[in-house]
């Protein structure tokens, strides 16, 4: 009797109760992904970096709602091998984009470089593939300078592509009429970095409850400098204002380097971009999308500080106290701004400083969304989860560079290595060696390859052994140089 009558209490109070929940159950939402990726974007060129000069208030505030990385690398210190890099998760080395595309290697000089690709082939597997296969929509607005019609990011796993084009600046420059194939021009005086935010907005309407991949590929910071005609006066005002207006120049090389951040077009360009950083995280927030999306802010490789002599224009942005700039393997040319936005982030303004880098986001991304990755893949990144978690170590020994090719920030042919606190240096044309501790000397000013004879040894040994793990291409010597 008792039995009985506890199996009809069970069935007239707790089943009902248990169909209910049943029925109003529903599988956990998919996260989202919003990855903005700045072209030329300095690491000391923020608020929240260290800059006066310029002003980036909404980026600033973006910060303070992210994990900040103090130590985040480009994997290349040029454009190209970075994106191809970030899209496939593999150094660049083993992609064989090793060089900005198509590159300039000069026939007159003292190394040739290796003929490395001027596309990323269409066998890679790119992130946006992967996310697609999985019910993501993909979209893909601004450069992309990794190949032209047939290898477009249509082509590499996005439905949809809004100015993405195998040139790496803008080619009728930042207002319309753009002279892109793959953006129709705007009305005259249309800003190229607003309408590519536009684009995204409008597609943000599109997914109702879709998981989404949006991927912000802006052309700014890169050449040409040109002003943003709605800013231009508050920064030149701004500069006359300053006490001190020495440019103050370092030579690199055969190369100089801007030591101030004083460039009032570049400033304005920059508010712009943040303006519309700002739009963006707006727009996710209205919707009720920001919740459930993990952003991603970073830069392709460091701030444009230093120059050969023959440009039309002087190097735009300074990092100090990084070393050199775009195209070197010191810590200017590599060392980039990032925050990462988690999905329901609740901490504020949380600072990581172990080193990580650009193709550790295929495997992080695929870890937040719970997609298991093809074993078959050559993976080279690290999946961040941990030190998003809380974490404060990855196991990893070390990040190495490749960048065999000489560039018109006066780079010749080398390469770099990384090991906990030890940097090594490696320049093929003068058979030289430089080492240094980023812990007490952040400048690269203090070459300590003389000193430490066993470390330099153990680092090149390293350097060689991961050159050869991943077949990376090398510079020869030019039979004809006199």
């Amino acid at each position: 009797m008792m039995k009985n009558r506890f199996l009809l209490m069970v069935g007239k109070y707790v089943l009902p109760i248990l169909i209910l929940l049943l029925l109003s159950w529903k599988p956990a939402k998919k996260k989202s992904f919003v990855f903005i990726l700045v072209d030329d974007l300095g690491w000391t060129d923020l608020g929240y970096s260290g800059s006066t000069f310029y002003e980036t208030p909404h980026i600033d505030a973006l910060s303070r709602s992210s994990i900040q990385f103090t130590n985040a690398y480009a994997p290349a210190s040029v454009c190209s091998p970075s994106r191809a890099s970030i899209l496939t998760g593999k150094h660049p080395a083993r992609t064989h984009i090793t060089d900005w595309i198509p590159g300039d290697d000069p026939k007159n000089e003292k190394l040739l470089g290796p003929l490395d690709l001027n596309e990323l082939p269409l066998k890679e597997v790119t992130i946006a593939e992967v996310l697609k296969q999985n019910d993501y929509s993909t979209f893909f607005a601004g450069k992309w300078h990794l190949g032209d019609k047939g290898l477009l990011p249509q082509d590499q796993g996005f439905d949809m592509n809004i100015g993405g084009y195998h040139k790496g600046q803008p080619p009728g420059g930042y207002y319309s009429p753009y002279e892109n194939p793959y953006l129709s021009d705007g009305p005259d005086g249309e800003y190229i970095t607003d309408r590519l935010t536009n684009e995204s907005i409008k597609f943000l309407d599109t997914v109702d409850d879709n998981p989404f991949f949006l991927f912000l590929s802006y052309y700014t910071l890169h050449t040409p400098i040109q002003a943003n005609l709605l800013h231009i006066d508050k920064f030149k005002k701004k500069l006359k204002n300053l006490d001190s207006l020495a440019l103050f120049e370092r030579k690199e090389g055969e190369a100089m380097t801007r030591l101030a951040q004083r460039d009032p077009e570049y400033a304005s360009m920059l508010y712009a971009l943040d303006e519309n950083v700002g739009r963006l995280v707006a727009k996710l927030k209205k919707e009720g999308l920001y919740e459930n999306t993990v952003i991603i802010f970073t830069s392709d490789n460091g701030g444009l500080t230093t120059l050969k002599s023959g440009y039309n224009f002087e190097a735009p942005t300074s990092v100090l106290p990084l070393r050199g700039g775009k195209g070197w393997l010191y810590e200017g040319g590599i060392r980039v701004p990032l925050l990462i936005k988690p999905s329901n982030y609740k901490e504020q303004n949380r600072i990581v400083s172990e080193p990580v880098i650009g193709q550790d986001f295929f495997p992080t991304i695929l870890s937040q969304a719970k997609i298991d990755i093809d074993r078959n893949l050559e993976i080279d990144g690290i999946d961040l989860t941990p030190l998003i978690n809380g974490d404060q170590n990855l196991d990893r020994g070390e990040l190495y560079w490749h960048y065999p090719h000489y560039h018109g920030s006066g780079w010749t042919p080398g390469a770099a290595i990384r090991q906990g606190d030890w940097k090594l240096i490696e320049f093929y044309e003068t058979e030289t060696v430089e080492l240094y501790n980023l812990s007490e000397d952040i400048s690269e000013k203090n070459n300590l390859a003389s000193e430490y004879p066993e470390k330099v040894n153990t680092l090149k040994q390293k350097l060689d052994e991961l050159q050869k793990t991943t077949n990376a291409n090398k510079a020869i010597r030019n039979p004809k140089y006199e």
